[in-house]
């Protein structure tokens, strides 16, 4: 049962989802699911029940936010079509493996791989930072088999962890193929449109026979926590999408790379540690 303050926060954390979704050009998971977990956990859900729960609204979330920012990103000409298109193919085939596989995994197991994998990407983007930043100038390659090789793991990795992909689709049009910063988020938000679709198929139908307490749920995706959150969600995407293409490559990635550290050591749980530290 949601109660006022459930709703405050579902508000609040859809909010964030919708600007960051747009700013960056990830599907917003990494702020939801971290959010829509503690919450559904305080209802009485058990973990392994509410974290499947907080990844399929996730992604459930995340089509229609994702759907706004790239209406906002394709007015700024942002967006190359063609790549979106083969890679948002290919991680919706990973989306709908990579959901199978989850609902049979424990919480911890999810929670822990969720935030080493964005940790892993934010290093690997920190890395080739410098060189690539010095090379913003040059043309895109727009190479369409590395394309579609990285789209099913980067589906899988979807479909696992409740997050659109967005983080991992930057961080290959960047390095790999030379994306200026602002064509690989607005090509990004444009490629989860079709990425999220295969975890929500997956997430709805493996959750269909699973004995989920939470009221007007379709398997793994609860109906009312995805209307709160989606009601915030999508008129902010635009503003992100604003801000992105208002502020210049380099503090951009600098900002993405920040989140992407914040939201992997929320996952793994250093926070909670911290706190446990500063109360004995």
């Amino acid at each position: 049962m949601l109660t006022a303050t459930h709703i405050l926060i579902l508000l609040t954390a859809g909010a964030g989802t919708g600007f960051v979704s747009g700013l960056l050009g990830i599907g917003g998971g990494a702020v939801m699911v971290p959010v829509t977990y503690w919450l559904i956990l305080t209802m009485n859900i058990p973990p392994d029940i509410a974290i499947r729960i907080a990844f399929g609204t996730s992604l459930m979330v995340i089509l229609p936010t994702v759907i706004s920012g790239s209406w906002r990103h394709n007015k700024k000409k942002a967006v190359r079509w063609k790549t979106a298109l083969i890679l948002g193919s290919c991680t919706l085939v990973g989306g709908l493996a990579g959901a199978s596989l989850a609902a049979r995994l424990t919480a911890e197991i999810l929670e822990i791989g969720f935030g080493v994998l964005i940790l892993a990407v934010a290093v690997w983007m920190g890395l080739g930072l410098m060189p690539r930043l010095r090379k913003e100038a040059e043309e895109p390659r727009e190479n369409f088999w590395l394309v579609a090789a990285s789209g099913f793991p980067i589906g899988m990795v979807s479909g696992l962890t409740g997050i659109g992909g967005g983080l991992l689709i930057v961080a290959v049009l960047v390095l790999a193929l030379n994306f200026p910063m602002h064509i690989a988020i607005g090509t990004s938000v444009a490629s989860i449109i079709l990425a999220s679709i295969g975890g929500i198929v997956g997430y709805i139908v493996n959750g269909l026979g699973a004995p989920v307490p939470l009221d007007y749920s379709l398997g793994y995706v609860n109906l009312p926590i995805w209307l709160f959150l989606a009601a915030t969600s999508i008129p902010l995407a635009q503003l992100g999408a604003r801000a992105a293409h208002a502020l210049p490559a380099k503090p951009l990635t600098y900002i993405f790379i920040a989140f992407m550290v914040y939201a992997g050591l929320e996952m793994i749980g250093v926070f909670d540690w911290m706190q446990g530290l500063w109360l004995r």
